[in-house]
């Protein structure tokens, strides 16, 4: 066949996840992938950036755009991760608005719900978790979210589970339009190994401190270099707003800050295939959320 041929039979779009905190967005993302392209953690607001995960399903190929939750900003710092959600979906060729089933509706779903008003793009709605949801309110949920928007397509899914993954892949991959690829066919993400060493240290934090660590804290990966011998070696800036909260990072003789690096790098080896030399250290920053370097290195505009 020829090359024209393949690609005329090719199909390939921009899916924009929306949604509010902890609705499960990354987890959707991670799974239609088929690997792990953003962190995720029972914190709300862990996603801070535009993350792109790329699937294959078929001839189509779908860019799957995971955005931070959208929600009403109070800081710098919640503007900017604000502004990254809606940048996410400009020019998709579909939004799919997920809500968490056994959370249900709530004031946290109003903003998404009035800007979403106002696109023309195509909407969906992904019911997530309904594993853990009871059928009724999950149906009451999505009649009045479908009288407000009147989205074009409703699934049901468990993105923790499984459940339903494979008939929204193939309902997404029937809804983009024909044309080449974007991406190379093994190519999973947009982020660097930089960004993603970053991310996944900054996953432990929140696996391993829980509410301990408030959510002001930061990771920035200020060396990333390859060995002679193919490993990688990485050093990072952990970056905490008080005193206070560098001491439960460290954690008691240092342990907490080792047992972080320790699992941090056992999942980047996996993710990247090398060996990895991972260099922690903890550093009391108290207006890195106004250090417009910061934001540069993590993926965000500064906004005013």
């Amino acid at each position: 066949m020829e090359s024209s041929e393949v690609q005329s039979s090719q199909r390939c779009g921009v899916i924009a996840i929306v949604g509010a905190p902890n609705a499960g967005k990354s987890t959707l993302v991670n799974a239609l992938v088929g690997q792990k392209v953003a962190i995720t953690s029972p914190k709300a607001q862990t996603t801070r950036t535009r993350v792109m995960g790329v699937a294959i399903e078929g001839d189509a190929q779908l860019v799957l755009v995971d955005t931070p939750g959208v929600f009403a900003p109070k800081r710098r710092l919640d503007r900017a991760m604000v502004q990254a959600a809606w940048g996410g979906a400009q020019g998709a060729d579909l939004i799919a608005m997920v809500i968490d089933g056994k959370a249900g509706l709530g004031p946290k779903l109003e903003p998404i719900i009035e800007a979403l008003k106002h696109r023309t793009e195509r909407k969906w709605l992904i019911i997530n978790k309904v594993d853990i949801a009871t059928k009724e309110r999950l149906l009451v949920h999505t009649q009045k979210l479908n009288d407000q928007l009147g989205f074009d397509e409703i699934y049901f899914v468990s993105a923790g589970t499984g459940d339903g993954l494979p008939e929204l892949k193939t309902a997404f991959a029937n809804a983009m339009p024909e044309g080449p690829w974007h991406f190379p066919e093994d190519q999973v993400s947009d982020a660097t190994d930089r960004m993603l060493a970053a991310e996944i240290t900054r996953e432990q934090l929140y696996h391993q401190l829980h509410a301990e660590l408030p959510y002001a804290a930061a990771v920035d990966t200020e060396q990333y270099k390859e060995r002679d011998d193919g490993s990688v070696e990485i050093h990072q800036q952990i970056l905490v707003g008080r005193p206070t909260q560098r001491a439960i990072v460290l954690g008691k003789g240092g342990q907490r800050l080792k047992e972080i690096g320790s699992k941090a790098r056992a999942e980047l080896a996996n993710l990247l295939g090398v060996k990895v030399h991972l260099y922690l250290h903890v550093k009391v920053k108290e207006d890195w959320e106004d250090d417009r370097g910061i934001y540069r290195d993590i993926g965000l505009d500064w906004v005013e």
